[in-house]
């Protein structure tokens, strides 16, 4: 009966074996695959049309022309009963050319809207290394909102000191 049970478990054995063959043969079967389609994506035959590194085409017709409007630098007392910290903050705006005379005509209630946002604004907010960024959006929002749409592109910081 030794014999018999011994003779069982030699049979199982062999079987163990044949497992490792197809998992390395699909091991392998999945880098070629993920490397072959790395190198199609990167050399430009799957979702690219120009060589990696190159410059893709621009032409001068297709990028709007834009001008720089400068805003009169602003320094606000954000301290309310005490506090005398002082923000001073200056921008310039990129505005499609066509309309620059229109935003340049509308620099005082851009002011006001520049000035009133920035009272709202807590000091511990603008200590945050991210609220640059943030304001940024607001302050395109707000002013995209008094020059009307498409007319101002972005808020370019220039000067943003807070003491």
């Amino acid at each position: 009966m030794a014999n018999t049970e011994v003779a069982g478990e030699v049979a199982e054995e062999p079987a163990k074996k044949p497992l490792k063959k197809p998992l390395l043969i699909g091991l392998l079967l999945a880098l070629l695959l993920g490397g072959g389609g790395f190198y199609a994506v990167f050399s430009g035959m799957i979702f690219g049309a120009h060589a990696p590194g190159a410059p893709a085409e621009v032409h001068a017709e297709d990028t709007p022309q834009v001008a720089f409007v400068p805003v009169e630098p602003i320094i606000i007392n954000l301290g309310g009963g005490g506090s005398k910290e002082i923000l001073k903050f200056s921008c310039q705006l990129e505005v499609v050319a066509q309309h620059q005379e229109a935003v340049q005509h509308l620099l005082p209630r851009i002011s006001d809207v520049i000035n009133s946002y920035l009272r709202a604004v807590e000091p511990q907010v603008l200590e945050d290394p991210t609220a640059l960024v943030r304001i940024r959006a607001h302050l395109l929002r707000r002013l995209q909102m008094v020059t009307g749409e498409g007319q101002v592109r972005d808020v370019l910081i220039t000067e943003f000191i807070l003491n």
